[in-house]
């Protein structure tokens, strides 16, 4: 068991409501050696900088299926983070934090309540590949500047296109 854990830490779908403070004290000796996270399905509401800046070494972060509105600023410390899943949540706001991480391959924000999305920014991003925006009420705005900016693959619903009920 202590092998798994150095890599990966999944605590998906077990009701957190926050990240458990004992887990800090656990892993505190093999922290830059978990490269995957998985806190899927679970009542998050909100992750805290400690978070961000413990876990620095992730390549993987699943956040899907909770109630995250915001990151923290410290997400912008997770360097190496080549996956984020912020899927089926409550964001508002794209996290615009995300466009400062160079490693960023795959952002998943599908079925949020995101309207406007920093186009500049993430056609700035050098190793963006695909970001999932589906299920989201994009503005017109967006739906027209976006296609000649990118060269990744921008996944968006058909305009007044919304997710399906729970």
């Amino acid at each position: 068991m202590p092998g798994l854990l150095t890599h990966r830490n999944y605590l998906a779908e077990c009701k957190l409501v926050s990240f458990p403070i004992g887990i800090y004290k656990v892993l505190r000796n093999v922290t830059d050696q978990i490269h995957l996270i998985t806190l899927a399905n679970n009542e998050l509401k909100s992750l805290t900088s400690k978070f961000m800046t413990t876990f620095c070494q992730l390549r993987e972060l699943h956040l899907e299926g909770n109630f995250l509105h915001r990151l923290p600023n410290e997400v912008s410390t997770l360097q190496h983070l080549k996956a984020i899943d912020l899927s089926r949540n409550q964001f508002r706001d794209f996290p615009e934090q995300l466009t400062t991480l160079p490693a960023l391959e795959t952002i998943n924000l599908e079925e949020n309540d995101i309207v406007d999305v920093p186009v500049e920014k993430l056609a700035a991003m050098p190793a963006l590949r695909s970001i999932n925006l589906r299920c989201n009420p994009l503005s017109a705005e967006v739906r027209v500047i976006a296609p000649p900016l990118i060269k990744f693959d921008m996944l968006m619903s058909p305009e007044g296109a919304r997710a399906p009920p729970p």
